[in-house]
């Protein structure tokens, strides 16, 4: 993906801006400037439907609201008709409706605002990231095995949080509910290592040559953010939710804050953190050195989560494995 010449007066081709709003039994389209929305069926009939709408008609862009994968098949036939798709995040494209006088919430209204979204969003100077790129299948794979892998891990926390309130005769049950959860989720790392060794051994190993990053850090990284290796450090950062964001108004200089991003990758990052800066002797100076400097550690954290996200990024781009005295150097 490559970012597109920023100008004040982007040139953005002719064409029509489709808005969609996918629930799911059903999902709604609207084009940018009517006022009449359509719905189908959130299936093969509904899909062929909207085809047939949107066939003889020039469309610049589609904006579809991410709706917890329900999308995905529909993402998926546009695309394969050969569309322009954006997904964009809920909060933003509500936060959007709301600017916009939208303040009423139906499925019709939501589809008129995201087709107003896409307008925008096709108007937007910088257009690095708006459209969807569909991953590799192999890349798919690997993140429907990392969610499994959270969902389990949550619902055996839920069960365990159980068990300290529970009386004696549920103990039984939670416990057997428990070790079932253990196996299914020793099952699922296998299936993770055997998928990365069959599609992304290298790959893996060389994010693995790193102190601190496991298996775990290394497939998220590779199945949440397949953009590594090809984007710069401060896109990079801003993807996984760790470019620090102004907050200034007038003379105020407000605080900094991370916000927003693929909170799965940030998660993962701080994860590795955590043991980076026991056992890592980079990015282990590198956190001594900001404490010594002042920096609560929470923020001393974030910085390394950073660090350790530009070493990982350049480790793609290049190719090479871990060297503390290519890798230690300062930022």
């Amino acid at each position: 993906m490559t970012n597109a010449a920023v100008s004040d007066t982007p040139a953005v081709a002719a064409g029509e801006f489709i808005g969609i709003d996918v629930a799911k039994a059903k999902f709604d389209w609207n084009t940018h400037g009517s006022a009449v929305s359509h719905s189908a069926c959130n299936d093969s009939v509904g899909f062929e439907l909207l085809w047939q709408d949107l066939r003889d008609r020039q469309i610049n862009l589609i904006v579809v609201e991410a709706t917890g994968g329900l999308e995905n098949a529909l993402i998926g036939f546009l695309i394969g008709q050969g569309l322009s798709v954006s997904r964009v995040n809920p909060r933003a494209a509500r936060e959007f409706a709301r600017s916009q006088g939208h303040l009423a919430k139906t499925d019709a209204i939501d589809a008129r605002a995201l087709s107003h979204y896409a307008h925008t969003l096709a108007h937007k100077a910088n257009q690095a990231g708006i459209r969807f790129v569909p991953v590799p299948e192999q890349v798919e794979a690997l993140r429907v095995l990392i969610v499994r892998r959270h969902q389990l891990l949550d619902m055996r926390t839920a069960e365990r949080n159980r068990r300290a309130g529970a009386m004696r005769v549920l103990r039984k049950s939670i416990d057997a509910v428990i070790l079932t959860l253990n196996e299914q989720i020793a099952a699922l790392n296998d299936d993770i290592h055997t998928h990365l060794k069959e599609h992304f051994q290298e790959l893996d190993a060389r994010l693995e040559s790193i102190k601190g990053v496991a298996q775990t850090t290394s497939a998220t990284m590779i199945a949440f953010m397949p953009e590594l290796g090809t984007v710069g450090s401060r896109r990079a950062a801003k993807l996984a939710g760790l470019a620090p964001l102004n907050n200034d108004s007038g003379k105020q200089r407000g605080k900094r804050s991370i916000w927003g991003g693929r909170s799965i990758v940030r998660c993962a990052l701080y994860m590795a953190t955590l043991a980076a800066v026991r056992f890592n002797p980079v990015i282990k100076a590198f956190y001594v050195r900001l404490v010594g400097a002042g920096k609560p550690k929470k923020v001393a954290l974030t910085a390394c989560s950073h660090k350790l996200l530009r070493i990982l990024n350049a480790m793609a781009r290049t190719g090479q494995t871990w060297n503390p005295e290519i890798h230690g150097l300062p930022a």
